[in-house]
């Protein structure tokens, strides 16, 4: 009895991770956050909050409710230098406010990845094959990159935007304008012509991609809820080509 029990346990299981590995959602979504060294504990902490909030926001799951299927794919990525990214949070559907406050919980409860130097490049590249490794199916793939400054380590940041274009993947992106320019290097929070400039010169690409402002990281959090529903709402349309 006991082997008959065993084998029938292996035979569902063989046949449960398949059936999973199908099931669609209206978008997958990386969260891609800078945890490099010019974001300091304060700035570090409003940005956790501010996503966390931001995923349980009424108009946020209003947008998520709206859709073909009801339901999205996040997984929570943070990057700092060269070879320096974590998964926060694995891959996760987001159905209800239940499922958003167990995700934005789990996000304000887990400790610090990095305090490096800021390799955007590897943060994408990174954040592609958690796309290719999704348990979940979507027609659209979607990246988003917060950040308070530009790459200064790995390879070139455009190379990385490309790769993933090819791939079918949208980047997006969130830039944290800072108050003050770092004393040792102004022109990494504020290159020249703006931080936002720089992410739709390197960063950013795709059908409907786009580049959204927070002043500063205590207007983070709506930056977010604005970019969230933009998002989760196109992936109800067709897809089609938009500039950059």
């Amino acid at each position: 009895m006991r082997r008959l029990v065993l084998a029938l346990t292996l035979f569902l299981a063989a046949f449960a991770a398949p059936a999973r590995a199908q099931e669609r959602v209206d978008l997958l979504l990386v969260l891609s956050a800078d945890v490099s060294r010019s974001v300091d504990a304060q700035k570090f902490q409003l940005q956790r909050t501010g996503y966390a909030a931001a995923m349980s926001d009424r108009r946020v799951l209003e947008a998520i409710s709206a859709g073909r299927t009801g339901r999205i794919g996040v997984l929570f990525l943070e990057w700092s230098g060269f070879g320096n990214q974590n998964v926060v949070i694995d891959w996760t559907i987001i159905d209800g406010p239940k499922s958003a406050q167990a995700f934005g919980d789990k996000l304000l409860e887990s400790p610090r990845s990095f305090a490096d130097r800021t390799s955007i490049s590897t943060g994408i590249d990174a954040a592609v094959a958690q796309l290719q490794r999704a348990p979940f199916k979507s027609a659209r793939q979607t990246i988003d990159v917060s950040g308070d400054g530009t790459n200064n380590s790995g390879r070139d940041v455009s190379l990385a935007r490309d790769d993933a274009l090819r791939l079918g993947i949208t980047i997006n992106g969130l830039v944290i304008l800072s108050e003050r320019p770092l004393p040792w290097n102004p022109e990494h929070t504020n290159p020249p012509g703006g931080l936002a400039k720089y992410y739709r010169d390197n960063v950013t690409g795709g059908p409907g991609s786009f580049v959204i402002e927070a002043q500063d990281f205590n207007s983070f959090g709506q930056a977010i809820v604005k970019k969230m529903i933009a998002e989760i709402a196109d992936a109800g349309t067709p897809r089609e080509t938009a500039p950059n």
